[in-house]
């Protein structure tokens, strides 16, 4: 039997990750797996700074581009389409090299999940449908009528995770916070693995400034404009985690006449500096015990 080993690369956005992660592939013979909640939607590469066309026929990349914006996508779910590939990688001799931001993919993917029974099909279908119609923040009331606990714990305007908790509700007659109590299965630390745990962290000042310099050339003859009316175009409910990612929500206000250009811009590198440091905290927090690869 052929011994498995993974690496797995996490930190905040703009930490250098996926040139770390193309480099060691390159040098270990090894397939990048995306764990970046956004980098995982097609018509959405210039914001989610994904990887460019030249960068992925270097080595092969997977879990990019591949869902449409109003096809969200759970924890659970990339982690049941990661372990595919992965384990598509390990047959082919290859090294797989997980690399995201989203530190909730790589903690289910390394750890697991709380088994929560089979969410009605037809359950699932009536929530989406409604939050999508009449916003997260209308469902985020009635959240708070029948699962109160849950709706303490969410913000209101986060569609998909109140989704997540009604559906659990309705579903199971038990909060979403009572099933994760239950012990974490399914996590690749369950196995006969090597997995090699990784951050990359920078010192927070340089870590900024590579945040508002990545900013700056998104915005270079228009590219994170032109992505953003597109994604317009295509009619997704603003209520979409797509269309709530980093500098969209303030590039939808200027195309709508609201603010000014150089407001935009400005808006849009202070929510991406608070997400960054938001990011460093939490993996921190929760993986006190990987390596840290400062850079």
């Amino acid at each position: 039997m052929q011994f498995k080993k993974i690496l797995i690369l996490g930190g905040p956005t703009a930490s250098g990750k996926s040139s770390l992660a193309l480099e060691w592939a390159c040098e270990l013979d090894g397939e990048i797996i995306n764990a970046d909640s956004m980098q995982i939607y097609k018509n959405f590469n210039v914001l989610t700074a994904c990887p460019s066309l030249d960068e992925m026929n270097l080595v092969p990349h997977h879990l990019y581009r591949l869902l449409k914006g109003d096809d969200p996508c759970s924890a659970e779910r990339w982690r049941d389409l990661a372990r595919d590939v992965i384990d598509d990688v390990w047959s082919r001799g290859k090294l797989p090299i997980v690399v995201g931001g989203t530190g909730l993919y790589l903690k289910t993917l390394v750890y697991g999940l709380s088994k929560i029974p089979k969410i009605d099909e037809e359950i699932r279908y009536n929530i989406r449908k409604k939050v999508t119609e009449d916003g997260a923040e209308a469902s985020h009331e009635i959240l708070k009528k029948i699962d109160p606990e849950m709706a303490l714990r969410l913000p209101p305007g986060d569609g998909q995770r109140i989704s997540r908790a009604l559906e659990v509700f309705l579903s199971t007659k038990k909060s979403l916070s009572d099933w994760q109590l239950q012990p974490l299965t399914g996590g690749l630390i369950d196995e006969d693995i090597d997995i090699g745990k990784y951050l990359l962290l920078r010192d927070r000042s340089e870590l900024y400034a590579r945040c508002d310099q990545r900013f700056n050339k998104m915005m270079e003859q228009g590219a994170a404009i032109e992505e953003v009316r597109n994604l317009m175009s295509l009619g997704y409910s603003q209520d979409l985690p797509m269309m709530k990612s980093l500098g969209v929500p303030q590039i939808i206000n200027y195309l709508q006449g609201n603010v000014s250009l150089e407001e935009t811009i400005t808006l849009s590198k202070i929510a991406t500096r608070q997400f960054a440091k938001r990011q460093m905290t939490w993996f921190r927090n929760q993986f006190s015990n990987w390596k840290v690869k400062n850079l």
